[in-house]
């Protein structure tokens, strides 16, 4: 479906003003050049109707219709996405998807097909977040046909798409709520020729912040291509994202919430992240029939955080009456830097085995991981010192490489019938550096079988429907380094069934579906160890409509109802206190429910978006719920 609903919430609204000229030297020279990128749907309504799930594809239109100030405002267009929104930056992001908690890391997030976790093997944490302002798209990919693209499919695929580069300058400038002020410059060429592109994506934000969180940011984007003869094409792509945020983990009292309070709980803390990467991406068209694409890729991510560890006594009491906490003048620096670098190879061919048309895709991807873990102690005087007292420093690190093979049968011009095989090997380490005889290591090789279907019931209609076992990588202090039992891998069967189609001004999709976790992984402090869970089941059912009303008039909605979404049996051992079975898991709330009128005439575009977000449970040891409903206006 081209179109989904955006969910929203109350958020600053944010008046944008934007300057374009010199755009049509070689613009038409431009549209011959073909960027090469790694797609999980592909841009035709063909490429969605082969793919046996559900698909979402945002479009730069659905994009600047938003005017988002992050990626979560975007994520929100999605049927079964749930946000966590934890400050207005979106610097870190949590989000889950069917039912899975927004605060688990199940689902496997890439930027133009390279991941964006800082480490999938070794810290699946989302420290790092894209920024929307160098986005042109969003692809979304649920069902077997993600096990293509990596573990940690669970709940399915996020694909971000970079702008392509186009002719001329662009100037854009916002103003918003807390004293935001953000200024993006796009500047593209291409040559005369047609056969190349440049172009530069630099933004610069800074904001006092909700709730004073104070934050700034800065993300630079370097992208060109150009052909190599009449059938390759290869492209380069560099990015440099670093942000400053006061922000913590901390969060109000009950009775400062309940009052009203907007004031900082932790006003000396600071997240500071940054990501620095490097991809390449070569395609070539070996036969009309025959398709190879490469993409090689490195990336550093760092992200420290800078906490005050709190008193003897953690608590006292402001001037106002409420509960605060009481900080002590030592401060501790949660340092972490990840390595990565990766190849992935996939060619894909159109044959005739069996006397049918089929689409077989073979791939390849091998890749290495490493974080460096460190624990620092300071004091008021010298906050951020990295020179003080090292409590913990440590390696931990990741060799994997995965192969994929699936082949899509058209079994008649009705039916298609689709296999896949993923097998996945990877060798963990930890290697304590203040104990040089600590270095441990661990392996493991997991086989993810996939099969789905397609089914065109009439021209409006098509069935569509999957089954396939997914699976999520424990964190490397999860299976060494450590006394306990090692963590197995997180398990589950996936099925989905669906209809999806379009008819005159409407279109529409609608999936059931079901997670069976033989053994779900809680993502534990901070990531660094992932207790066992046990099992756990999500049954839910999402949809999407859209209608051209007329006069520039469309109306979108979307609805989630999350049944089921339970432990399988009691947890008595888990250290926060005992989880019961038919417990609800946390942060899945029962129901997301989206509306969205929209206007477009000429150069204006408006919209009214409504969300409604049902209960959602906070901790599943106490059973504290939060209802949260909201209306933006864009």
């Amino acid at each position: 479906m081209r179109r989904t609903l955006l969910m929203g919430r109350l958020t600053p609204i944010a008046a944008a003003v934007a300057v374009t000229f010199g755009m049509a030297s070689t613009v038409h020279a431009q549209k011959t050049i073909k960027l090469p990128r790694i797609e999980v749907v592909g841009h035709p309504a063909d490429d969605v109707t082969r793919i046996p799930g559900a698909v979402t594809v945002v479009t730069e239109e659905d994009i600047n219709e938003t005017q988002p100030r992050s990626t979560e405002d975007v994520l929100r267009r999605v049927p079964g996405i749930y946000i966590k929104r934890e400050e207005d930056s979106a610097v870190v992001t949590n989000f889950g998807m069917r039912g899975i908690p927004a605060d688990a890391y199940k689902t496997l997030v890439l930027e133009d097909g390279v991941p964006v976790q800082p480490g999938i093997f070794v810290g699946n944490q989302r420290y790092y977040n894209p920024r929307i302002q160098r986005m042109e798209g969003i692809e979304v990919l649920k069902g077997a046909a993600s096990l293509r693209y990596g573990p940690n499919t669970i709940g399915g695929v996020v694909n971000y798409q970079t702008k392509i580069p186009e002719d001329g300058v662009a100037v854009i400038g916002r103003l918003g709520s807390w004293n935001t002020r953000e200024g993006t410059v796009e500047i593209g060429g291409g040559s005369a020729s047609g056969d190349s592109l440049f172009g530069i994506v630099a933004t610069r934000a800074e904001s006092d912040g909700w709730m004073d969180k104070g934050w700034d940011m800065t993300d630079v984007m370097v992208k060109s291509g150009t052909t190599l003869g009449h059938n390759q094409f290869i492209g380069v792509k560099f990015s440099h994202y670093e942000s400053e945020a006061n922000i913590s983990y901390r969060g109000l009292f009950p009775d400062a919430y309940e009052a009203g309070a907007t004031f900082n709980p932790a006003p000396d803390d600071w997240y500071l992240s940054g990501r620095t990467g490097f991809d390449i991406n070569h395609e070539w068209d070996i036969t009309p029939n025959m398709r190879l694409q490469t993409l090689g890729y490195w990336s550093e991510t760092y992200r420290e955080y800078w906490r005050y560890r709190l008193a003897s006594d953690p608590t006292t009491t402001n001037a106002d009456g409420h509960t605060v906490w009481n900080f002590s003048d030592e401060v501790q620096g949660n340092n972490r830097t990840f390595e990565r670098v990766g190849i992935d190879s996939r060619l894909t061919i159109n044959h005739t085995l069996l006397g049918i048309g089929n689409e077989a895709e073979l791939g390849l991807r091998w890749m290495q991981e490493e974080m460096l873990d460190q624990t620092i102690r300071a004091d008021r005087q010298t906050p951020r010192d990295p020179n003080q007292t090292l409590n913990r420093n440590r390696i931990d690190s990741a060799d994997s490489l995965a192969l994929f093979g699936q082949n899509r049968f058209d079994i008649n011009e009705q039916l298609s019938v689709t296999a896949g095989l993923r097998v996945e090997t990877y060798e963990q380490e930890r290697d304590n550096r203040q104990d040089t005889d600590s270095a441990e290591t661990f392996s493991n090789t997991e086989v993810m079988p996939g099969l789905g279907a397609t089914f065109q019931l009439t021209p409006a209609a098509q069935l569509f429907g999957s089954v396939y076992r997914a699976f999520n990588p424990p964190v490397v202090g999860s299976v060494v380094g450590g006394d306990d039992t090692p963590t197995k891998a997180e398990r589950s069967v996936n099925i989905e069934l669906g209809v999806r189609g379009a008819t005159g001004r409407l279109n529409y999709e609608a999936t059931a579906f079901q997670m069976d976790f033989s053994n779900q992984v809680d993502p534990g402090v901070s990531g660094i160890r992932n207790p066992h869970e046990g099992s756990a089941l999500i049954q839910g059912l999402e949809a999407a409509l859209g209608y051209e009303i007329g006069f520039g008039f469309r109306v979108d909605g979307n609805v989630t109802w999350i049944p089921t979404a339970e432990f399988g049996e009691d947890r008595p051992d888990v250290d926060e206190g005992p989880i019961d079975k038919g417990n609800r898991l946390p942060y899945s709330p029962e129901w997301t429910v989206n509306l969205a009128l929209a206007y477009q005439s000429g150069g204006l575009e408006a919209a009214l978006l409504l969300n409604y977000t049902d209960e959602v449970l906070l901790m599943a040891r106490i059973g504290k719920r939060l209802t949260r409903r909201s209306i933006k206006v864009v």
